[in-house]
């Protein structure tokens, strides 16, 4: 396959990847594969992924800032919280395989999935508070590990915790999500930089089509609001975790 063809088909996937991270979450489950199929390792795979995470919630950030949705300070002390467990899982995962943890992930969106159709009353429309309860420093740091070792549905994770946790409205939670991810996966990618686990041909490739994709769903979020985010995410979640338990 040549590098033209390889490239494209990168930048496809990535779009579609960013789009699907910022609406919801799971694009990892596309870009990893892909990755594979194009030649690279699992454990290099997962450090050339950290590119386009980088670069798709760079972009997204910039768009939810343009569009006046940002609390710097809340979204930068949440990002704090995840990074120790971040580096450990980083490091974790350059010597273990992610089986295990994918199944664990399954019937944790599943759990999301019930809990997206229950009605929760109590959530505000955009209102927040820079306290942030015990459960949510307990569960960011669960959530940093994660990202660390794996990436792949981080997002619904994060969704979860910010919406059931500290009861926000899903645009706010979509706000804080990509600055939330977008920080921690700095220390993840120096980890698998530094032990030589990067390709930056098609790292390059893929994060062009990430950052395309997360800046049109981040203004489609906010103009087509809450319904349209929990939509998505239900729709995507159940198709994660299908793929994840091994039903298709």
């Amino acid at each position: 396959m040549s590098d033209l063809t390889s490239a494209l088909i990168l930048f496809g996937v990535g779009a579609v990847s960013g789009f699907m991270n910022v609406v919801a979450g799971g694009g990892s489950s596309l870009t990893l594969p892909a990755l594979i199929f194009l030649g690279l390792d699992s454990t290099v795979a997962n450090g050339t992924n950290r590119i386009a995470v980088i670069m798709q919630n760079v972009s997204a950030v910039y768009a939810f800032k343009r569009e006046k949705y940002q609390q710097f300070g809340l979204s930068m002390k949440l990002s704090l919280i995840t990074l120790p467990g971040t580096i450990a899982g980083a490091f974790f995962a350059l010597s273990i395989g992610d089986e295990l943890f994918e199944k664990i992930l399954g019937i944790i969106m599943i759990g999301v999935i019930i809990s997206m159709v229950i009605p929760n009353p109590k959530i505000r429309s955009n209102e927040s508070s820079d306290k942030i309860p015990w459960t949510v420093h307990l569960s960011m740091f669960g959530i940093g590990f994660y990202g660390g070792f794996i990436q792949v549905g981080i997002g619904f994770m994060i969704m979860a915790a910010l919406q059931y946790l500290m009861k926000l409205n899903l645009i706010i939670v979509n706000m804080h999500k990509v600055f939330i991810v977008l920080i921690l996966t700095i220390p993840a990618f120096v980890v698998f930089l530094i032990t030589g686990n990067i390709n930056w041909q098609f790292g390059v490739s893929l994060a062009a089509g990430n950052a395309f994709g997360a800046w049109w769903a981040a203004k489609l979020s906010i103009r087509k609001g809450e319904s349209f985010i929990k939509t998505a995410l239900i729709v995507t979640v159940f198709i994660m975790a299908l793929k994840l338990l091994d039903v298709f």
